[in-house]
């Protein structure tokens, strides 16, 4: 009859919900993977821009002063850089590593100040290197 047609075809059965439900959870995993893949890829790219400023801040300190800085603050009070930048890893400014300067073998007077600078953080980058080693 015409009304028991009507009544069939108005919805769905249980079989097209539970497959349609399937593809919605796969395709939101599948997002929150690339999601969280693509803020790590943030975080890694702000350190290495963050590593490379700093870097170059001490480079410029050296060049203008003949000896490298005694910590990331006298880079502050210098003027060469505004602020020590948190690290993205680790949300710190504490968990900088500063890497001491071989004593200048003309000068042995002077302090050997920091040279460079490597993250603190723990674990690895999504290329596989140790934030550390950065």
């Amino acid at each position: 009859t015409a009304t028991g047609r009507l009544r069939a075809a108005a919805g769905f059965t249980i079989i097209e919900l539970m497959v349609v439900m399937t593809i919605v959870v796969t395709l939101a995993t599948i997002a929150m993977v690339q999601y969280r893949q693509s803020v790590q890829f943030a975080r890694e790219s702000v350190l290495r821009d963050d590593l490379f400023k700093i870097r170059d801040a001490i480079d410029q300190y050296y060049a203008d002063k003949n000896r490298y800085p005694s910590s990331l603050e006298d880079l502050v009070s210098a003027g060469y850089i505004r602020t020590v930048p948190k690290d993205p890893i680790t949300n710190s400014t504490a968990t900088w590593r500063e890497v001491p300067a071989e004593p200048d073998p003309n000068n042995p007077t002077a302090t050997g100040g920091m040279y460079d600078v490597k993250s603190g953080a723990e674990g690895t980058g999504l290329d596989g290197s140790r934030y550390s080693d950065w």
